[in-house]
């Protein structure tokens, strides 16, 4: 009795399958693999502003990072930070930084046209003064109470936004955490502080593409 009422329950399953896999439009078939797990590679350009003292900061970056399954990066950026302090002796000079370390960014909404993101910076670097203009003595020498080491932690936020396979763009905000500076006359003790930019990237994504069609030929 009971096998003669799930009879007409089973045909139907197995008509609504059998439509499902051949219900397609035109000569297309399409099928979706949603176990494919896809890799990318890609290099990006950023430039950031931001302050440091209350002193305007302009921050460039250089990227190259690994792309798994379009839910997290991991690779290197390299970074330039100029900012507009005067060191107290001299006031022709101005704060020059350069850092790079790891870089990882998990990625959230990876299969959408515009991805939330989490991007941070562990690395290191060195701080500097440079003078801002032309009249430096040409003997003038950079000694080791110039320049100084410094870590730096880098947390952000960034806005994904993907134009194509190839080519995505990203705009975000991000604070810098840096070890205590130890140089001479040196009115900052830290290169902490808030910036914000815009960047671009250029390599191999996925735009969450599961779903493949492929021609049929006819015969």
């Amino acid at each position: 009795m009971k096998l003669n009422k799930l009879t007409p329950v089973v045909l139907l399953l197995f008509v609504c399958t059998a439509w499902a896999q051949t219900d397609e439009s035109g000569d297309y078939i399409e099928f979706n693999d949603r176990r494919n797990v896809v890799h990318g590679v890609y290099l990006g350009l950023s430039t950031y502003f931001g302050e440091i003292d209350s002193k305007d900061t302009y921050i460039g970056s250089l990227k190259i990072a690994y792309v798994a399954n379009r839910k997290f990066e991991v690779g290197f950026v390299g970074s330039v930070l100029y900012s507009e302090q005067d060191n107290p002796l001299t006031t022709n000079e101005d704060l020059l930084a350069a850092y790079g370390g790891l870089h990882l960014e998990p990625i959230l909404f990876s299969k959408s046209a515009v991805n939330l993101s989490f991007p941070i910076l562990i690395g290191a670097g060195a701080v500097g003064y440079l003078g801002n203009n032309f009249d430096d003595r040409i003997d003038d020498r950079i000694d080791e109470d110039d320049v100084d080491a410094v870590f730096v932690l880098e947390p952000g936020m960034s806005v994904l936004f993907n134009i194509s396979r190839y080519l995505q763009l990203e705009a975000g905000v991000k604070y810098r955490f840096s070890s205590k500076l130890d140089l001479e006359f040196n009115p900052l003790s830290r290169i902490n502080g808030f910036s914000g930019g815009i960047g671009i990237k250029v390599g191999v994504f996925n735009m969450g593409r599961n779903r493949y069609k492929k021609h049929l030929r006819n015969e």
